[in-house]
Order: C-alpha cells, then sequence, then structure tokens
C-alpha cells in the first residue's frame, strides 16, 4: 500500500472537487410551486423581534399636502380632490406642473443614514428601513431599470443602499417595502392633457394604457426585475409588499417567492415576506400577513404583523400640521399586538430634506424609553393560552379597523406574553393599589413563586384563590410612564418517577 502523504493530499482534492461540483449542480431548495414553498418556516428572529420601523419619503414629501400625503401625487390630476386644490392654488394645476416637477425639489440636503438608524436603534426597533418604490414610481435605490430613480433624479444618491449601511451597522435587520403594484393605474396615462400620458416619463408614471386595462407581462417583468435588483444589491432581510399580491400573475408571484429565499439560503440567513392584506393573496404559509393600521380582535394560531404609522390620523408621509399620537397609545397598540401573536411595523413619514419632524421623533423616542425598562416583556416572548384580559377584549369581531375605532385602553385591560418560566402580564394603565388577573384563577397557587414589576426591584406581596384569580399588591412607586409589567416567575417542577 502506497502511504505517500502527497496521494492522499490528491485524492482528497478531487473528492472535495466532486463535492463541491455536485453541490453546484444540487437543485434549489425552494422551486416555484407552492407545494415547495409551502416549505418555509417564520425565522425563530423575526418571531422574537416584535417591533420594526419604516419609512415613507419620496418626492411626495415635497408639498406635504395630506390628508394622505404619499397619496398627493394620485391625486393631484383629479379634480375634487383637496390635493387637487391644493395644486392648482400653489403650482398652477397639473396641465402645467406635473408630478416629476416635484423630482428636482426633492433634493434631501438633510439626510443623514447613520443619524436616521441611531434613532431607530435608541426607539427599539429590531428592524428598519424605507420605502423602496411607493405607488408614484420613482425608485429610492440606483436601479438600471430606470432613469428615474434618487441616483439620476433629485438627491443623486442612494437611499436604499445609505440605509442598509447604517441599519445594519447598528445590528438592526433590514426591512425594504414595496408600493408599486399600484403605479399601474395611480395616474391618468391616458389623460392627453398631462404629462402623465407623455411615453418620455412611462418610466415613472407607468406604460400608455386605456383605462382600465389589466396589467400586462411588461409590468410584471418589470415589478420583477425591480424586486429582484433590491434583493441582489441590498439583501433586505424582510420585504413588505402594499396592495395585494393578487395583483401580480401567479407565476410571478412564485418565481419572486422562490428567487428570494433560495437568495437567502445561499447567505446563509433567514428572510420575511409581508403581503399587506386580509384576504389570501397567497398560499398563507409561505408569507406572513400585514394587516394595516388594523389588529387581530384575540389571539391567533398563524403569527401576523400591522403596519401603522406615528401620525394621527396616519397620513404616511410627512404633511405640514401633522398631528402625533401619544406615545401611551402607541405603546399600547405594541403590547396588544404581542399579546396576540403579531408584530408592529411602525412608519415615520421625513420631511422632504431628509431631517426627522420632531413630534414623530418623540414618539420614537417614547417608545424606546418604554422599552428600556419593559422590552423584557416584548422581545422574545411568545403568547399564552389567552392574550388577556379587560373591556377591549369583549369585541369578538375577527378584525376591525385601528384608525377611529380603536377602544381606548384602560387599567382594566391586562395583555399576557410568556418567556421560558415566566409570564409577563402588562396593565395599560396604572392599577391603583394592586392588579387582579381574574383569566389565571384556574391555575394552581403552587405554580406562583415570585412576582416583581419591571423596572422595581423588589418582591411584590399576592395572593390567590379560584374565585378571584391571582391579586398582585404594586409597589409604592411607578418605574415608567404607560403600560406597568409585573413579572410573574413560575414553578416549573414536574416530578419525574423513581
Amino acid at each position: 500500500m502506497n502511504s505517500n502523504p502527497g496521494n492522499y493530499l490528491i485524492v482528497f482534492i478531487i473528492s472535495l472537487f466532486i463535492t463541491c461540483a455536485a453541490y453546484a449542480d444540487k437543485p434549489a431548495y425552494y422551486e416555484p410551486t407552492w407545494n415547495s414553498l409551502s416549505a418555509y418556516n417564520v425565522p425563530e428572529w423575526f418571531k422574537d423581534a416584535k417591533f420594526g420601523i419604516y419609512t415613507h419619503w419620496g418626492p411626495y414629501s415635497v408639498p406635504g399636502c395630506g390628508p394622505n400625503g404619499c397619496w398627493y401625487p394620485h391625486n393631484m390630476y383629479r379634480e375634487g380632490t383637496e390635493q387637487y386644490e391644493y395644486h392648482v392654488k400653489h403650482y398652477g394645476g397639473p396641465e402645467k406642473f406635473g408630478y416629476k416637477d416635484f423630482i428636482p425639489m426633492f433634493t434631501a440636503e438633510k439626510f443623514d443614514a447613520d443619524e436616521w438608524a441611531e434613532l431607530f436603534k435608541k426607539a427599539g426597533a429590531k428592524f428598519a428601513g424605507p420605502v423602496a418604490e411607493h405607488h408614484d414610481g420613482f425608485a429610492m435605490w440606483d436601479s438600471k431599470y430606470s432613469e428615474w430613480d434618487v441616483m439620476d433624479k433629485g438627491p443623486k444618491r442612494d437611499i436604499v443602499g445609505e440605509l442598509e449601511k447604517a441599519i445594519k451597522k447598528q445590528g438592526m435587520r433590514y426591512i425594504t417595502t414595496f408600493h408599486n403594484m399600484f403605479n399601474w393605474e395611480y395616474y391618468p396615462v391616458w389623460d392627453k392633457r398631462f404629462d402623465c400620458s407623455d411615453p418620455r416619463y412611462s418610466d415613472l408614471y407607468g406604460q400608455i394604457h386605456e383605462q382600465g386595462a389589466r396589467r400586462n407581462i411588461a409590468f410584471f417583468d418589470e415589478w420583477s426585475w425591480k424586486v429582484k435588483e433590491v434583493i441582489d444589491k441590498y439583501e433586505p432581510d424582510v420585504i413588505w409588499f402594499d396592495w395585494d399580491l393578487r395583483d401580480i400573475r401567479e407565476d410571478y408571484v412564485q418565481d419572486f417567492l422562490a428567487y428570494y429565499y433560495n437568495s437567502a439560503e445561499k447567505l446563509g440567513k433567514e428572510v420575511v415576506v409581508l403581503p399587506k392584506g386580509r384576504s389570501h393573496s397567497v398560499p398563507p404559509v409561505t408569507t406572513v400577513p400585514d394587516l394595516e393600521v388594523e389588529r387581530m380582535s384575540a389571539l391567533t394560531f398563524r403569527i401576523w404583523i400591522t403596519d401603522s404609522g406615528v401620525g394621527d390620523p396616519v397620513t404616511w408621509s410627512w404633511v405640514r400640521n401633522q398631528p402625533f399620537k401619544s406615545v401611551n397609545r402607541l405603546v399600547d397598540n405594541l403590547v396588544d399586538r404581542v399579546s396576540k401573536n403579531g408584530l408592529l411595523l411602525l412608519n415615520i413619514g421625513p420631511k422632504p430634506d431628509g431631517s426627522m419632524p420632531e413630534g414623530g421623533k418623540e414618539c420614537l423616542l417614547g417608545i424606546g424609553k418604554w422599552l428600556e425598562v419593559n422590552g423584557e416583556a416584548i422581545y422574545g416572548t411568545r403568547p399564552w393560552k389567552y392574550s388577556g384580559q379587560g373591556p377591549s377584549e369583549e369585541e369578538q369581531e375577527e378584525i376591525y379597523a385601528e384608525y377611529e375605532g380603536e377602544p381606548g385602553y384602560s387599567a382594566e385591560d391586562i395583555r399576557l406574553t410568556v418567556k421560558n418560566n415566566a409570564m409577563y402580564a402588562i396593565c395599560l394603565g396604572w392599577p391603583g393599589e394592586e392588579c387582579t388577573i381574574k383569566i389565571l384563577n384556574w391555575m394552581y397557587e403552587e405554580e406562583f413563586k415570585s412576582i416583581k414589576m419591571l423596572g422595581i426591584d423588589e418582591e411584590l406581596k399576592w395572593s390567590f384563590n379560584r374565585k378571584d384569580g391571582l391579586t398582585i399588591k404594586t409597589p409604592d412607586e411607578k418605574p415608567c410612564e404607560h403600560a406597568f409589567v409585573f413579572k410573574i416567575i413560575r414553578n416549573f417542577n414536574v416530578n419525574q418517577p423513581k
């Protein structure tokens, strides 16, 4: 037998080459079929994250006119809308000044990606990022598929690229969102009075077509190419889709999902897709559904997310004289969603120069201040058997809108989360001298080991009975300004057979 070490090395190299070649020929893990894509599992990091932030920012931020700022490009061409009247008054009307004419005014001179990322980190977000392309058709990255992007027009900076580096540097995951499915019907490209009917601007306004015509292959191709370009250039951890994926032909949706999930496999990472809408625009196990400014009224088996904004009401992009939600309301919303197997994706609209509105910053920093004390009850937790108790839990509809009809939470509203042997009972208001959690009344007294309130290092007195449940004496002082968290350590001691 030849024991020459050189021969072993040659054999090893040949074996390694054969193995690599075989691996290279191995088919992609995901095929573009629902059977294959149904093998997708929501990553644990996403289940742990609970809270993300994104931004609506683009040329539509320049006029800063509500009620819904990012819909200005749509409404400025439509007589009878508030934004049309504003446009006529300030710019002479859409026949004279089209949406494209705002783009040179979108200069982003105060935009600082690191400053944004630091703010999102202080707010407690675990993932963050920008709208990559809104309905308006203006790409916020350096795209080879359109001249109407931030590198060729306006700021002449790669906004998506700069934010990717800054956000990942802060240890957060990166999200990009796409709203361009509605670009097809966003502008009246059939109306010869306006610049949007000029084929020279079709990369921005969309293809010229008859009113009511359906999307075509060229539209689907551009949609697919742009999304894949962002995947390849910026490696987002989360992609969120506005509108409904049913508007994209099914084979293109399957192809995108397989492409994104396989790209992540090659990078050794796990990613998430969030299509908006209650309806099943894709089979339910292949993605995570988003409920825009809505919530589930009860605990669900399937994980979900809701996107909302700091504005009151939500205007998405920045508008002048924007009122903002209270920090208390935002914290309560986060807690309620987490207790029901949901996450919160919160939007803030920067000003056209790239600075953040002070009221919005106060909202984000207020949430971050609360999470500094109470984040243990949010991050890495899972829902319990019940989401909690209180008057707002009496609503039995599956989903209802948050805008005006959202319930006013009080100290009677308690939400529950769990992590290992800890249960967190979160009171959405100061409970007074004691707090009673009746929903725990079917448990056993010996299951409770110790109780504290997060932010205060002292054991709290408590009592238990089957009629009233668990009653906890509150501490003498409040550890924070908003929701208050009791950390209940439970005894997990199962006697094993001898």
